[in-house]
């Protein structure tokens, strides 16, 4: 399962073979914290995420995406 696609500028909640889940920087194999439910690993990936300036993917038990956060890559002015 590739989950680092896209390098360092995103961190990723994926599922651990072993079981939980761990929240992983993009391009990196070593996961930065290991959670018992996914619930646990999202919020810290968001914390993370967060402080890094980051894109946090989240990431079903298949590998697939389920759904995304950016933090701070918005552009500001948006007509709407």
């Amino acid at each position: 399962m590739n989950t680092q696609s896209r390098g360092p500028e995103t961190h990723h909640v994926v599922p651990n073979p072993d079981g939980g889940w761990d929240v992983r920087r993009g391009g990196t194999e070593r996961a930065t914290g290991h959670f018992d439910t996914k619930r646990d690993a999202i919020t810290r990936g968001r914390e993370v995420s967060n402080n890094q300036g980051t894109e946090l993917r989240i990431h079903n038990r298949d590998g697939k995406i389920r759904g995304s956060d950016s933090h701070g890559h918005d552009p500001r002015n948006i007509k709407g």
